[in-house]
């Protein structure tokens, strides 16, 4: 990696940590700290969602036109802000606003950042630098909700001031930290078009993208837009599940994103995107049938318990296995200038899914047993039907960039013959 690229990966990691440091928090922060309701408590996480959902459409183009750095910068600077307020907020009324601000921008963080990605690698690379954004962005979830919760006491208001305080530092240490950054000219991805100006119109255009943005959709919908809410719903409710149980299998969803995201790295380089995908979804059909027999089955608790543990290690395996497939080919699908639009149109379908998904989901895992692991399993062998139709709409090169390099090296005067063996 070059030094523009370390930089990236480190605002990337901080990022993420500034997000597990403070947001599983904010509940107990708004409604029992603050004394301000459960209700106000409700609000305030969905202004996060709200707020990501306003943005991201204008963060697109504003990438496009001024580039990502100084995109990044400014949702460092609000996020920042809006981070400090939180802390000092006593009102619902601030607690809202400084909430909007803080979500907004950390929303606009999302795609700038990876365009940065994109235009610091190249073809051959930007698997592997997505790959790293990802097991970065988990470690430092990981680290930052471990690091808060020991700093955070229910009884003392000053505690969660402090921080808030904190997490407005570090967003602006990292504003110090990527204005060092220089970045190339964006490279010119085969394939695509000529340099043109972004426009919504263009984008729906493009039946590929159209068609990753409906699958991104399902894949958040599926499995990101359950853990925290229908999953664990359905693990307590229907399996009987410990509180502690329950940490267990999210640590064990971290495990196995750490230990098998460069493990799985180059067996998905080496293999069509699309069908990448669809093992996914073939994957996570396991870990819904898996969720089945913890709550629906009739084994005893130990089983059942590691059954439901075995359902997040699995959905952990599919992320990994995402991670440098979906975001690279968004980059490969996006016309020459646009990464930044193609990057915020996904993290806008994401946030859709995020927000939907609990909605849809939290009551079916916590009252509707059979009906949402059923649900929950159709959706995950859609992702695999859709990922099979996607490939029909993608070129050879976008669906397996491997064959790009084959090709340059063909070209450089590799035989196309198979030598004599006397030689």
């Amino acid at each position: 990696m070059g030094a523009a690229m370390r930089r990236i990966h480190v605002g990337n990691a901080l990022s993420a940590f500034g997000l597990g440091f403070t947001v599983p928090y904010l509940y107990v922060y708004v409604a029992q700290v603050r004394d301000l309701g459960a209700v106000t408590a409700g609000l305030v996480l969905a202004v996060f969602a709200v707020a990501a959902l306003v943005v991201l459409p204008f963060a697109g183009r504003a990438i496009v036109r001024r580039g990502p750095l100084p995109v990044l910068l400014a949702a460092l600077v609000t996020a920042a802000f809006g981070a400090l307020s939180l802390g000092l907020a006593s009102s619902a009324t601030t607690v809202l606003l400084s909430a909007a601000a803080l979500g907004a921008g950390q929303a606009v963080m999302q795609p700038a950042l990876a365009t940065m990605i994109v235009d610091c690698s190249t073809a051959e690379t930007r698997s592997r630098a997505f790959a790293m954004q990802f097991f970065l962005a988990n470690l430092g979830l990981g680290i930052g909700g471990l690091i808060g919760g020991h700093l955070v006491d229910a009884s003392r208001a000053g505690s969660f001031t402090l921080l808030f305080a904190i997490e407005a530092v570090m967003f602006l240490l990292l504003v110090v930290i990527m204005s060092t950054v220089r970045m190339p000219h964006s490279p010119k991805i085969e394939g695509s078009a000529p340099q043109a100006e972004g426009s919504w119109k263009q984008l729906l255009g493009n039946r590929a993208m159209v068609q990753l943005c409906v699958v991104g959709f399902v894949l958040f919908f599926a499995c990101y837009g359950q853990f925290e809410s229908g999953l664990s719903a359905y693990g307590v409710e229907a399996a009987g599940i410990s509180t502690s149980a329950l940490g267990t299998a999210l640590a064990a969803n971290t495990a196995m994103i750490v230990v098998a995201q460069f493990a799985v790295l180059k067996f998905v380089e080496r293999r069509k995107r699309s069908r990448v995908i669809a093992a996914v979804g073939l994957i996570w059909a396991v870990a819904w049938l898996a969720a089945g027999y913890a709550g629906l089955g009739h084994g005893s608790r130990t089983m059942a318990t590691a059954a439901f543990i075995s359902t997040y290690a699995l959905f952990g395996l599919g992320e990994a296995m995402l991670s440098p497939t979906v975001a690279p080919l968004v980059a490969d699908l996006a016309p020459t200038g646009l990464a930044g639009q193609y990057n915020s149109a996904f993290a806008l379908v994401k946030q859709l899914a995020l927000a939907i998904g609990p909605a849809v989901g939290g009551p079916m895992g916590a009252s509707l047993h059979a009906p949402y692991i059923v649900t929950f399993l159709l959706f995950s062998l859609g992702i695999t039907f859709l990922a099979v139709r996607l490939g029909r709409q993608l070129t050879p090169v976008q669906n397996q960039p491997s064959l790009a390099k084959s090709r340059v090296v063909a070209q450089g005067g590799a035989p196309a013959e198979p030598l004599p063996a006397n030689v």
